[in-house]
Formats: C-alpha cells, sequence, structure tokens
C-alpha cells in the first residue's frame, strides 16, 4: 500500500458543493485535494444541466425555423444536423472544463483524477487514472459523489443497451422512433428536444401521470402541450419486457388499463430517477452511515455518522439541483466559520426547461393538503397576460397559494415564457417576508410576463374568516 499523505481536507467528488468547498478551503491557506474519478466540475457543466439545455435551446431553433411561416418568416424545408448540435454542446462543455482547471490552479487546490475508495476512517485510496496508488489522510473530509440514472429491473431493458442522459447528449443522428422510459424532468425535456429534432417520440409512464411530484393541473397542462406537438405519452403503462437493441430496432411491451400493447420504436431512452454513487466506495470502512435507499444519512448541518466528515449533493439526499448543491456548500461554510445554519424549512426553487418552462419555488396544493396547511389559491391563465398576448406565447399559467391565517406567500407554481424568471422575482418576495399585496401593487415592466403577477395576486380570494363574516 502507498504510503499516506496528509491533507487538511479531502474532497471526495468535484460536483458544485464539492469543488466550492475545495476552492474555499484552498484559498483559506489550507491544503486541500480533490480526487474526481471523470468529469471535471461534477456532472452539471459536463452531462446534465449546462449541455442539456444547450442542446434544447439548439432544439427551439428547429421548432422556430418550422413555425417561421407562422410569423411572416419563409424557409425551405428544415432539416437538423446532429453533429453540428453536437459540436456546439461539446465546445461548450470544453469552455466550461477549461475555466475549471484554471480556477483549480489559481487557487492552489489539487485535482487529482482516480477513483477513490476509504480504507478507513477519513483516509481514501485512490487509483490514478494514469496508474499508480495514493493513500490520502485529511482532517477533514467532504463527500459529494452524486448520483447515476437508475435502470430499472426489467426483462431485457439491460440488454437493449437503451441511452440514459449521458448518451442521449452525445447522439449524433435523429432517432426515427426515440422511446423515453420515465415521464419526470429530464425525460420530458429530452423527449422535446429530440421530437423538436425530427424524432417521434413516445413516452412511457408508469404512474398515473405525468411529473409525477406535480399538482394535477400542472401535469395535465404540460401533458397537454407535448402532445399538442406530436409526442405520444402513455401513462399507467408497466413496461414488461424489451426486445432488440438501440439504436437499431427496439419493441417494448408494457401493460395498460387497456391491455398489453407493443411499441416498436428505433432508440430507448431511459429516464427513470437517480441512483446514489455510494455503493461500493468504502463508506463502512469510513464509518459514514446511510439511509434506507442508499444515501449519505446527514443532519441538518450536513454532518455525517463519522466525525469530521460531511456530505453534500446529491448524495445526501439533498434536492437533485445544482443551486442546492451550492447551498450546501455556504451552509458547510458559515458553520464552519461559527455559524449555526441548516438544510430545515429552505425554499427550494426548480425549473424544467421545455417550451413552455415549468418553474415552482415553496408549497403545492398537493403539499400543503398533505401538511394540513390552508391556503387560497389564485390561478391566472397565460393568455390573460398583455406580454403573453403580444409575444404570442399565450400556453400555460400562474399559480399562487396565500395563507389563509395570514397574507405570506406559500407557493408559486408557473408555467409559460420565462417562468423561471418570473418565479425569481416571487421567491424574492417570499424570501424577504413580503405579503402578497405588495406583488398584487407593484408597477411591474410593460408588456412583460411578470406583468401577470399584479392581476395574479390581486385575484387572491378573501380570507375565510372574512367570507363567513361577509355571509353572516
Amino acid at each position: 500500500m502507498a504510503q499516506s499523505e496528509q491533507l487538511d481536507v479531502l474532497v471526495f467528488g468535484s460536483g458544485t458543493g464539492g469543488k466550492l468547498i475545495a476552492w474555499h478551503m484552498a484559498q483559506s491557506g489550507r491544503r486541500t485535494a480533490v480526487v474526481e474519478r471523470r468529469w471535471v466540475g461534477g456532472s452539471c457543466p459536463n452531462i446534465a444541466c449546462m449541455p442539456s439545455k444547450n442542446e434544447i435551446s439548439n432544439a427551439k431553433i428547429a421548432q422556430l425555423a418550422r413555425d417561421g411561416k407562422d410569423y411572416g418568416t419563409l424557409t425551405g424545408t428544415v432539416t437538423v444536423d446532429m453533429a453540428t448540435v453536437r459540436r456546439r454542446k461539446r465546445e461548450m462543455v470544453e469552455r466550461q472544463v477549461t475555466k475549471h482547471l484554471q480556477i483549480y490552479k489559481t487557487t492552489g487546490a489539487e485535482l487529482i483524477m482516480g477513483s477513490g475508495r476509504f480504507v478507513g476512517p477519513k483516509t481514501l485510496e485512490v487509483k490514478l487514472n494514469g496508474g499508480g496508488t495514493r493513500l490520502l489522510t485529511a482532517d477533514k473530509v467532504f463527500i459529494n459523489v452524486g448520483t447515476h440514472a437508475a435502470m430499472p429491473h426489467v426483462p431485457g431493458l439491460e440488454t437493449a443497451q437503451p441511452l440514459t442522459h449521458i448518451e442521449a447528449l452525445e447522439l449524433d443522428y435523429v432517432p426515427r422512433h426515440l422511446v423515453v422510459v420515465g415521464a419526470g424532468y429530464s425525460g420530458l425535456e429530452l423527449a422535446q428536444a429530440y421530437r423538436r429534432f425530427g424524432s417521434a417520440v413516445t413516452v412511457i409512464e408508469s404512474g398515473p401521470q405525468i411529473l409525477a411530484r406535480e399538482d394535477i393541473d400542472v401535469s395535465r397542462e404540460l401533458r397537454r402541450v407535448l402532445s399538442s406537438e406530436g409526442i405520444q405519452i402513455l401513462v399507467e403503462a408497466e413496461l414488461l419486457r424489451v426486445s432488440g437493441r438501440s439504436g437499431d430496432k427496439v419493441t417494448l411491451t408494457v401493460r395498460t388499463p387497456s391491455g398489453e400493447q407493443q411499441i416498436d420504436g428505433s432508440d430507448i431512452l431511459v429516464a427513470a430517477g437517480r441512483t446514489p454513487n455510494t455503493a461500493g466506495i468504502g463508506l463502512e470502512e469510513a464509518r459514514v452511515e446511510l439511509d434506507a435507499r442508499g444515501y449519505i444519512r446527514v443532519n441538518g448541518r450536513l454532518e455525517t455518522s463519522a466525525p469530521d466528515v460531511w456530505a453534500l449533493g446529491e448524495c445526501a439526499g439533498s434536492p437533485q439541483f445544482t443551486h442546492i448543491s451550492e447551498d450546501d456548500f455556504r451552509i458547510i461554510r458559515d458553520n464552519l466559520a461559527g455559524g449555526n445554519r441548516t438544510t430545515h424549512d429552505r425554499l427550494i426553487p426548480y425549473c424544467m426547461f421545455t417550451d413552455p418552462p415549468l418553474a415552482h419555488v415553496g408549497l403545492s396544493e398537493s403539499e400543503a393538503e398533505r401538511q394540513g396547511v390552508i391556503a387560497r389559491v389564485a390561478r391566472l391563465p397565460m393568455d390573460a397576460v398583455l406580454g403573453a398576448q403580444a409575444t404570442d406565447q399565450r400556453e400555460g399559467f400562474m399559480k399562487a397559494l396565500i395563507g389563509d391565517s395570514d397574507d405570506r406567500i406559500l407557493g408559486f407554481t408557473m408555467i409559460g415564457a420565462a417562468a423561471g424568471e418570473v418565479m425569481a422575482a416571487v421567491q424574492m418576495a417570499m424570501v424577504a417576508g413580503l405579503p402578497y399585496l405588495n406583488l398584487a401593487n407593484a408597477d411591474f415592466a410593460h408588456p412583460t410576463m411578470a406583468e401577470g403577477l399584479s392581476s395574479l395576486f390581486s385575484s387572491v380570494p378573501p380570507r375565510a374568516e372574512e367570507t363567513k363574516s361577509r355571509a353572516a
């Protein structure tokens, strides 16, 4: 075994939270090393957020070109060169990786490329990608190893060598018929993108609705939008077996409420959830406990069961968003400096980058009901927003939840153009603790999508007690 090297800080995994910890600690004068198996900077700049949004933007250009005649711009037949789409994506990734390497050099944090496994408390053995082994021990250890695409146990599925989001973002051809297994956020983003590139697309979802965590009205509206573009969506469809090979010809047999049916396609994309990268890395040797789902068990301060060992990001069960991993970093950073921050009760904003996009922050109607929270609900169709009318981006709606006993904004959901940016305005009001009337009476610029917030919050129903008193 190699001789142990003593560090102040060891970060296992170079995702968003991990790299920020490493850069911060190194700049503070601590001897810091980061162990990364493959993706410099983690999944976001390489195989997830950034490259997927790059391809989604390319797909929107293709759709705009096809729809140009409706806006007075005439074009010929529109075809998509996927080799160019992939090249643009790769160039963007290369720029991101180069920037990361520059920051490593500037901060002084050492980036070690290799596969790590704990062999004792706060001790990591690393098999270097270039050959050889290093043994690293540190005073403080931070685990940020992320997740990977889950593969359902369906006969023939793994043998068919299906795509995950990683391979889907590397295609240099337009699949003739892409079958997407799973109707979650990433699955639907890529389903719409490849439909716009020119593929026939079928989505298979085992649950009763797409976007299982969303309110039913959100699910129905997104399903309507996607179906209008020609995407076939099957819900309550249990995948029984698969034959063939993805990239050539595949047949999927599914059980639906109306009976078994076969779906013939050319390619399969599996987007059926995520699995933490916690198996086989020696966490038991490090005395780091897992929960029943295989995620690292942490408290609100992101401390593990082992002293001076923290976990952050997806592997710690944090919501699977880059911005939340960044917030995990801030919590740990501030607590190490004497603070008392926690993950409990933080606002979790997120966006799904379909067209139109979905944005949400705070409570949904279904969550409020489960928690016994009485809330007033205001809704506004995007067709009522003048900015949407002016640009003919009228699909979707806004929805807000307001506390019944007070005027606090409890949650906000929007399907519509610029949904993420509009949601951010509501999020800031929630962070500041502003009552909804501040938004109802605000002068938003005209004609913007955010202008609809004034109309939305002006339509909040009265409190239940006010309604009763009027009735009396």
